[in-house]
């Protein structure tokens, strides 16, 4: 993908050619659904990609920038430290406690919130970084659901997110401002996927009647490469892509 002076022509190119096509879809998706495109932000999941071709997709317009591991932005951010316009850098995956404090000063959103004790966490550690610097910034995260039900993915329960967000008044470091989740069966079939994202929104809808006054529960994290346009016509704010934007291009270089 680079030659010795960086990235080829070619793979500009076709970095730019995936994102237009990725950003074509969403546009045509939310002409179905009667939606502003305006009201949809492409979050490029950059997970498994070098440093080199993360910058690509910032340079062809991809400001929201996602990894799963905690590690992978540190190293990203430190690599990309500088450009312009500043990355937004999304967490999709599990925060461990012990990571808490390295990471969130990199982040504008983490989409991964699944437990009580992540809240605690999350707000005690925002409260001692607000008391250093004597500034107040609340940690924006989302409350992932597991919709497949399977014990053995991550998300909190139906009945966990309720109790978090209830709980939310009293950790007023984080700011929950919306659901996360998956469809059971990524690029699987298009009608379940759709049918899940259904019910991720109407869970929304209902848990939004706890958030604190004013507040509201505005942003739905769903959908990826294979059924982002699914996503998009059940409501979704933030669709994590990844292989869609790298199609014919080398992660590794």
């Amino acid at each position: 993908m680079t030659d010795a002076g960086g990235p080829t022509a070619d793979a500009r190119a076709r970095c730019l050619a995936n994102v237009t096509a990725v950003r074509e879809r969403i546009a045509s998706a939310c002409a179905r659904a009667g939606r502003d495109p305006a009201e949809v932000r492409l979050v490029a999941v950059t997970k498994y990609v070098a440093a080199a071709l993360t910058r690509l997709v910032h340079e062809a317009g991809c400001l929201d920038l996602a990894e799963s591991r905690p590690q992978a932005i540190w190293t990203k951010a430190a690599a990309l430290a500088g450009v312009a316009p500043p990355i937004r850098w999304h967490l999709v995956g599990h925060l461990q406690r012990n990571k808490i404090r390295r990471t969130l000063p990199h982040l504008a959103l983490v989409h991964s919130l699944d437990s009580m004790r992540l809240l605690e966490a999350l707000d005690a550690e925002a409260a001692t970084a607000e008391s250093r610097s004597g500034r107040r910034r609340p940690i924006r995260v989302l409350l992932e659901i597991n919709l497949s039900g399977d014990p053995g993915r991550t998300g909190a329960t139906e009945a966990e997110a309720e109790r978090m967000l209830t709980a939310a008044a009293d950790h007023p470091h984080v700011e929950i401002d919306g659901l996360m989740g998956m469809a059971s069966v990524p690029d699987g079939d298009a009608t379940r996927a759709r049918r899940e994202f259904a019910r991720l929104r109407e869970l929304r809808d209902r848990l939004a009647l706890l958030a604190p006054t004013g507040a509201g529960l505005p942003e739905l994290s769903m959908g990826m490469s294979g059924d982002f346009e699914e996503a998009i016509l059940e409501g979704s704010t933030l669709v994590r892509i990844g292989s869609a934007l790298f199609e014919g291009l080398d992660r590794e270089a």
